[in-house]
């Protein structure tokens, strides 16, 4: 399992993710360009100590990351057609999120083996990203028995 972030904007969500990652044990994945130095101090602040011990792989680009990709690619997508509770997640599945501003481009839309939206009360368009991912990444451990002892 591992959770791969698309051009993303905000420091400081990536640190939450970094953080929830090593506590959880899933791997990272970050595709290039970043819409902050990666050396960003609320990237450090927000994952603590903990995102020295995440396991992070940086791309290029899409291309370099779509590349390596190990398994099906699952896009968490306020359009997905799948939502959450009915999505059947395999243990080597990469959870794709958007950057906060725009997503992801059509492109990288369409080459999403599966995707995954997460309900919400009507009237609500989106949750915060790292949310998000911590929300997909729980159900997609607890589905495969993958959650840390």
């Amino acid at each position: 399992m591992r959770i791969a972030l698309y051009q993303p904007d905000i420091a400081g969500n990536v640190g939450t993710i970094l953080r929830t990652a090593a506590c959880l044990g899933v791997a990272v994945d970050i595709i290039e360009p970043c819409g902050f130095p990666f050396s960003d101090r609320k990237l450090k602040r927000a994952g603590m100590d903990y995102a020295a011990a995440a396991n992070v792989t940086r791309h290029a680009d899409w291309a370099a990351f779509h590349e390596s990709l190990p398994g099906r690619l699952a896009l968490l997508t306020v359009t997905g057609g799948t939502a959450l509770p009915a999505a059947k997640f395999e243990s080597d599945d990469v959870l794709l999120l958007g950057s906060e501003s725009a997503g992801v481009p059509e492109d990288v839309h369409a080459a999403a083996d599966l995707r995954v939206r997460i309900p919400m009360r009507e009237g609500f368009r989106s949750l915060n990203v790292a949310v998000a991912a911590g929300i997909a990444v729980s159900e997609a451990l607890r589905q495969n028995g993958e959650w840390p002892e």
